[in-house]
């Protein structure tokens, strides 16, 4: 039976920590072993899913990843209310990312196997 893994992403993509690339590197080894994986994004979190939000000269380009992970089958979600909060619009965000809401984590927090935080 495959396993399921929920990764919740509130860290600043480029914010002096490395904690949302390895995030999506560690959602994409899942991926890679069969889990089904999912992704939500929230907080500062939501800024790894920005269009036209380069990284700066040697980082990893997060968006991009994002979508390759979305492309293979990674389910990702972004706190609406999140971006309401901060201003930004829906259409500032990857189109493979879709929003979500705290029912939406709710229910895959509860439907996951394992649950990890960045």
């Amino acid at each position: 039976m495959a396993k399921s893994l929920l990764v919740i992403i509130s860290s600043a993509p480029y914010g002096g920590s490395d904690a949302a690339w390895n995030a999506i590197r560690l959602a994409a080894t899942a991926r890679g072993n069969d889990s089904a994986t999912r992704i939500f994004l929230m907080n500062a979190g939501i800024d790894a899913a920005r269009k036209g939000a380069p990284p700066p000269a040697s980082s990893f380009h997060l968006a991009a990843m994002l979508e390759e992970e979305a492309a293979a089958g990674v389910e990702i979600r972004y706190c609406k209310v999140c971006i309401d909060r901060c201003g930004i619009g829906t259409g500032e965000m990857i189109d493979s990312v879709k929003p979500g809401s705290m029912q939406i984590l709710y229910d895959w927090i509860m439907d996951s196997d394992k649950v990890v935080t960045f």
